[in-house]
């Protein structure tokens, strides 16, 4: 028997190697059917199934090959793993940034996240992102430290123009910042005004910025001075299920706000 390392290396030196292992995991396919879903020759795919015979990962049955017990459980491993790299490469350059002190989810939750960060042609890609899974939506509920230009300018649309519900939780500070620009400012109080709109103020600092538009939970990631390096946007229940017990719990300890206070 191989060591477990030796094993992994096996599956690793070949693509092909993973990838009928994963197939007839699934479900029994023909060698046929291997051939045209993988792209491997017949020659290819007789030496990958011989070698997980010898194994004990593959059993015959009539012209179909199934993976036996043992074969389905390294077949999910080295599914797992997989999705773990993919995942690690996707947040790789951001992991200096990401507050994940705060995340109260396994990372691997991100593995179907869309990660789009700025680029010269499209400095504000993240957050055009963040504004079609807004439009998109029917409720938004946020917490942040801060509040951009773009993404009021979208809410104050919404809010006013159709059946929309927003609420948030923003620090004082990133209130503060709101009242010291007298147009944003005017989109603030107006929102204040509307009965689907609710603000409320936290009395510390809120370290995370996320917005929560139906099923979507979507993450502005920011640097050590402000500035917008990628936002992550995901359907994950896992995430999902974070960020509304995060806001709630920020809600509940939240005040009401109120323009005057700021003015």
């Amino acid at each position: 028997m191989e060591a477990p390392l030796e094993e992994i290396e096996f599956l690793a030196r070949s693509q092909n190697r993973v990838e009928v292992l994963r197939l007839v995991a699934a479900e029994p396919r023909t060698r046929q059917e291997l051939a045209a879903e993988t792209g491997a020759s017949q020659a290819t795919l007789g030496r990958v199934l011989e070698d997980f015979a010898d194994r004990s990962w593959v059993s015959q049955e009539g012209r179909r090959y199934a993976a036996t017990a043992t074969g389905e459980l390294v077949a999910d491993g080295i599914g797992g793993l997989i999705s773990v790299f993919e995942t690690e490469g996707k947040l790789r350059p951001l992991v200096a940034y990401l507050p994940t002190a705060e995340f109260g989810f396994d990372l691997r939750h991100l593995a179907d996240a869309t990660v789009t960060v700025p680029t010269r042609t499209r400095p504000s890609a993240p957050l055009r992102q963040v504004r079609t899974a807004i439009e998109g939506a029917d409720t938004l509920r946020a917490f942040s430290h801060t509040l951009n230009e773009q993404t009021l300018a979208t809410v104050h649309e919404q809010v006013t123009e159709g059946d929309y519900t927003f609420e948030a939780v923003l620090s004082r500070s990133a209130l503060e910042a709101l009242a010291a620009d007298a147009t944003l400012w005017e989109q603030v109080r107006t929102l204040s005004r509307r009965s689907n709109a609710t603000i409320r103020v936290s009395q510390g600092e809120i370290p995370v910025a996320a917005l929560i538009a139906d099923d979507t939970v979507s993450l502005l990631v920011r640097d050590q001075h402000g500035v917008l390096r990628a936002s992550l946007s995901t359907d994950s229940a896992a995430v999902r299920e974070w960020a509304t017990d995060r806001f709630d719990r920020y809600w509940e300890r939240a005040s009401p706000f109120s323009p005057l206070d700021f003015d």
